[in-house]
């Protein structure tokens, strides 16, 4: 028996479709923008994920490690009509074109020149196809104006994508419990006249909406997430875990997809450089090892440059409290022996300091030989040990 091809349709005339969308949409924009006007951020960050995940805890968190300014697009809050209000309320979704349309619009705003946050795009298959057909357009673009006075307007596309996952029963937990934070949020809101009101998602008070809405993401959404890998590089992160856990992971996931931008060969040239946030990890533990190491096996130097610290510097530096930076200069032959120096900046650093040591070396004139001129000289080291740290803050005014 034939399969009925309106029940279920077939893939190729979803891509057509997508084709559709796109196209009406896109010229849409340029006959109301212009093209020489269709000057999208340079980087995109898409983050995806099933109800409850944190994407809104965690985009704050990404424009922080980024350092974007502009708020994040909420793309379910960009569709404020009463027709998708209502079928938001359900625990469905938009309409892909509509969506698209928003979007784009949206993108266009000056704030988002440089980097844009998306939350919650794409959520569809069609919506992944016109994703592809929008990066290949930001291409065009770029490749149209190189060579005109906008060229600067038109620069290459970066795409990340971060998909935070959750379980089913984990998902529905969370929306309920966001929808009671909100109940009394809103109350207190209410009742003391302060604040903003939140929106009151029926999903977040219904287990069933909330069963309902998971397994729509899982259903439309989650497929259509994983079909962006064929030409996206990402991983799925386990939202799941304690939040430090998930933005360390977040951290990586843009990491990795940084090294991607890169040409392999340039890339294959770095990679033995390591990552700051990989040093900073381990630092603190590195530095309790040396620390306990120089007590064992260099007792009497260690001893020796705490002495000199409490006694040389640390009268100094209490002088200087205000400023949050002291110098001193010594000539002390303690620090002759570089252990000394390692042990000086150590301590420091353990004690919420920066340290830092400069050693200037000065000929001294000690003879001159009458007959023969020569001038004998003794080398002089004289140790510049900058310290600092955060300076008191002193209301003035």
């Amino acid at each position: 028996m034939s399969k009925n091809p309106i029940t279920e349709p077939r893939a190729d005339l979803e891509i057509k479709d997508a084709q559709l969308i796109f196209n009406r949409v896109w010229k849409e924009l340029e006959e109301s923008v212009g093209r020489e006007n269709l000057r999208f951020p340079k980087e995109l960050i898409l983050l995806g994920g099933a109800p409850g995940s944190g994407k809104g805890t965690n985009t704050d968190f990404i424009r922080k490690v980024r350092g974007i300014l502009a708020e994040p697009i909420v793309v379910s809050q960009l569709l404020s009509s009463p027709e998708a209000l209502e079928i938001k309320a359900r625990g469905g979704m938009v309409g892909d074109e509509e969506v698209l349309r928003l979007l784009f619009h949206e993108l266009l705003k000056p704030q988002f020149r440089d980097s844009a946050v998306l939350d919650g795009f794409p959520r569809t298959k069609v919506q992944v196809e016109c994703l592809k057909m929008f990066y290949d357009e930001m291409v065009n673009l770029r490749k149209e104006f190189s060579d005109t006075s906008k060229a600067h307007f038109f620069r290459q596309p970066v795409f990340h994508i971060m998909v935070l996952f959750v379980d089913e029963l984990e998902s529905i937990a969370r929306q309920l419990k966001r929808g009671q934070e909100t109940l009394a949020h809103n109350a207190e809101v209410r009742q003391s006249g302060i604040g903003v009101l939140e929106e009151e998602r029926a999903t977040d008070f219904d287990p069933d909406l909330a069963r309902n809405r998971y397994r729509t993401f899982k259903e439309k959404t989650y497929d259509a997430l994983v079909s962006l890998k064929q030409i996206f590089h990402y991983h799925f992160i386990n939202a799941q875990a304690p939040i430090q856990v998930v933005q360390q992971n977040i951290i990586r996931e843009l990491e990795y997809q940084s090294s991607l931008e890169l040409d392999p060969r340039t890339y294959d040239t770095l990679r033995h450089i390591p990552l700051a946030d990989e040093i900073v990890v381990k630092a603190r533990q590195e530095l309790v090892n040396r620390l306990d190491g120089y007590q064992v096996e260099h007792t009497e130097t260690f001893h020796k440059v705490v002495h000199f610290i409490q006694d040389k510097m640390m009268p100094v530096i209490k002088r200087y409290a205000v400023t949050g930076r002291a110098t001193v200069n010594t000539e002390e032959p303690l620090f002759h022996d570089p252990v000394a120096v390692a042990i000086l900046i150590d301590v420091y650093s353990e004690r919420g300091f920066q340290a830092m040591v400069d050693i200037h070396r000065v000929e001294i004139p000690e003879k001159v030989d009458l007959q023969t001129g020569i001038i004998t000289t003794r080398e002089k080291k004289v140790y510049r040990m900058t310290i600092f740290f955060t300076g008191s803050k002193i209301r003035r005014g």
